[in-house]
């Protein structure tokens, strides 16, 4: 996905850093010295995350428009290039392998995974965080108006775009065989449930916006996306209602693993 516009995902800034902050701290700081941050946004968490451990990173994105705000963080030893996650490999030079809230957007999660893995050193570690939301209203309510009559041919013949996080992301315990299998020899995986508080239950369209709504804008003719906008934002607040303030709790995967040294 590179249809992305990196305002309107920062405008959850906050919220969204919790569980990057959360997968910071599963991370063992001593001998992080080379790193790379799949799927790396605007850049200022991989900032913040070579500040914290003292290390060498290399933002890896495959939006231009992110890659854009880039710029604005790199300094000696952060350095951000274009590159796609999904068949990225390395020789095993990397001590860390961060991947926040990018992986689901690719297919063949054991496949990418052991990729991933290949680029690490030994004793090297890998930290990676996905939603889990796929049964959420938030994605049944775009895969609904995306199959109906008022949207469904503006696809054309290859039909609205799948939700990657339905059809890509595994279970938890799926991971934790991966990471077994994938040589780890230490390993946390858990899902955890974030409690947001937003504004109004409108902020949910807001919020998905700039993330899961990305790839109907991709596809679609920029006053049909705004027409499909308003149809989802109709029946998505028909479900979860009109309230001020919304608690609005995300699922999410968080998962490290060390190799042996």
């Amino acid at each position: 996905m590179s249809n992305w516009d990196p305002e309107q995902y920062r405008r959850f800034a906050a919220e969204r850093a919790q569980p990057f902050h959360d997968l910071l701290a599963l991370i063992r700081s001593d001998g992080v010295r080379r790193a790379v941050d799949l799927g790396c946004g605007p850049g200022e968490l991989t900032a913040l995350a070579a500040e914290r451990f003292g290390a060498t990173f290399v933002g890896i994105d495959n939006s231009a428009s992110m890659l854009a705000k880039t710029a604005e963080h790199e300094c000696d030893g952060v350095r951000f290039e274009h590159g796609d996650i999904a068949t990225w490999t390395s020789t095993p030079v990397f001590d860390l392998v961060l991947a926040n809230a990018a992986l689901q957007w690719v297919p063949d999660h054991r496949r990418v995974l052991a990729r991933w893995a290949a680029a690490l050193a030994p004793g090297g570690q890998l930290a990676v965080q996905v939603p889990a939301n796929a049964g959420q209203a938030t994605h049944l309510v775009a895969v609904a108006v995306a199959a109906s009559d008022e949207f469904r041919d503006a696809f054309g013949e290859a039909g609205p775009p799948a939700d990657p996080v339905a059809g890509n992301v595994l279970e938890p315990e799926q991971y934790a065989t991966a990471l077994y299998e994938l040589g780890f020899v230490e390993q946390h995986v858990r899902l955890q449930v974030y409690p947001h508080v937003l504004p109004s239950s409108r902020d949910v369209v807001e919020w998905v916006k700039g993330t899961t709504l990305t790839r109907f804008s991709s596809v679609l003719a920029p006053d049909v996306f705004d027409r499909f906008v308003a149809a989802y934002e109709a029946r998505l607040l028909d479900v979860i209602g009109r309230h001020e303030p919304y608690f609005f709790p995300f699922r999410r995967i968080l998962m490290w693993g060390r190799l042996a040294s």
